[in-house]
C-alpha cells in the first residue's frame, strides 16, 4: 500500500497579501492535477495544504510575548479552514473522494513541534481510498500554550509515522537555488555546504522558508521532492513518479 504525501504550498494557492486572497484558477488547476492520481486502498495519498494569506497575516497579528489570545488562535484557524474548504470543494468537484483534517482538533505540540498526532482516523480514511486533506494550522501547545505546525512539518511527522513510500513540496519556484541553478540534490552529507544558499519565505511569511522545508525533509528517509507546482502539469508529473526539482534525502546514493 504505497502512500504519497503532496503538500502545496499557500504560494501557489493563494496570494501572500496582508488579506486572505485565493487564487481560484491556481486552485482548481491544482485540484484536475491531482485527479489523475486515482486514489485506493493500494494507491494512498494525503494532501497537505499551505495557509499563505489565509494564516500568516492573522498569525503575526495575534502574536505576542504573551503567545496567542483565545480569540487570536480562533481566528487563525477560522482563517485557515476557509482555505482549506475552498481546496475541498475543487477536489471533490474534480471526483476526488477527499475530507478534510483540521490539525487543530487533535494534535499536541510542544514548543512548536508536533508530539502527539492521533492518526488512526487517517489510516482508516486511506483503507477506504479518501484523500485526507490536512493543512498547517495553529494547535494547542504544552510550553506556549498555543503554536503555529506548518504544512512543512505535518509531511515529515506524517511521512514518518505512516512510512510514506515518497514526499513532494509543491512551492512557487523549480526547487532549491544555488547560484542561479537549482540544486538536484541535498542530503545530510552536503547540507552545510549548500545552506548558505537557503533563505527566509519573500512575502509574509511566519514559518522558516526554504530552509525550514529542507530541515523538515532531510529528517525523514525516504527520497523527497521540492520542485515547482505552480507550472502546469508539475503536480500530475509528480504523482506519476517522476523526479523533479531538488531531492531531498538522508544519504547520496538514490533509496539508501
Amino acid at each position: 500500500m504505497p502512500l504519497t504525501i503532496l503538500k502545496l504550498g499557500g504560494s501557489v494557492l493563494t496570494e501572500k497579501t496582508g488579506a486572505p486572497t485565493p487564487e481560484p484558477e491556481a486552485i482548481n488547476r491544482c485540484a484536475r492535477e491531482i485527479a489523475s492520481f486515482h486514489p485506493s486502498a493500494d494507491n494512498q495519498l494525503i494532501l497537505i495544504h499551505g495557509a499563505g494569506s489565509f494564516g500568516h497575516p492573522q498569525a503575526r497579528k495575534h502574536n505576542s510575548p504573551e503567545g496567542f489570545t483565545n480569540f487570536g488562535m480562533i481566528e487563525i484557524h477560522r482563517s485557515v479552514k476557509s482555505l482549506n474548504d475552498l481546496v475541498i470543494k475543487a477536489l471533490i468537484e474534480n471526483d476526488i473522494p477527499a475530507a478534510p483534517v483540521h490539525p487543530f482538533s487533535y494534535m499536541i505540540a510542544e514548543d512548536a513541534r508536533i508530539v502527539d498526532m492521533q492518526t488512526a482516523q487517517i489510516k482508516m480514511m486511506l483503507e477506504r481510498g479518501m484523500v485526507p486533506v490536512l493543512h498547517g494550522d495553529v494547535v494547542m501547545d504544552r510550553t506556549t500554550g498555543a503554536s503555529i505546525i506548518s504544512g512543512d512539518q505535518l509531511v515529515a511527522y506524517l511521512a514518518a509515522r505512516l512510512r510514506a513510500a515518497r514526499a513532494g513540496l509543491g512551492t512557487a519556484v523549480d526547487g532549491v537555488f544555488a547560484d542561479g541553478t537549482v540544486i538536484p540534490v541535498i542530503t545530510s552529507e552536503n547540507f552545510d555546504a549548500v545552506r548558505h544558499h537557503l533563505r527566509e519565505s519573500d512575502g509574509v511569511d511566519v514559518t522558516s522558508g526554504m530552509l525550514g522545508k529542507v530541515l523538515e525533509l532531510i529528517r525523514i528517509d525516504i527520497d523527497s521532492y521540492i520542485f515547482n507546482a505552480s507550472k502546469e502539469n508539475m503536480i500530475a508529473r509528480f504523482l506519476a513518479g517522476e523526479e523533479l526539482g531538488t531531492r531531498v534525502t538522508k544519504t547520496m546514493e538514490k533509496g539508501k
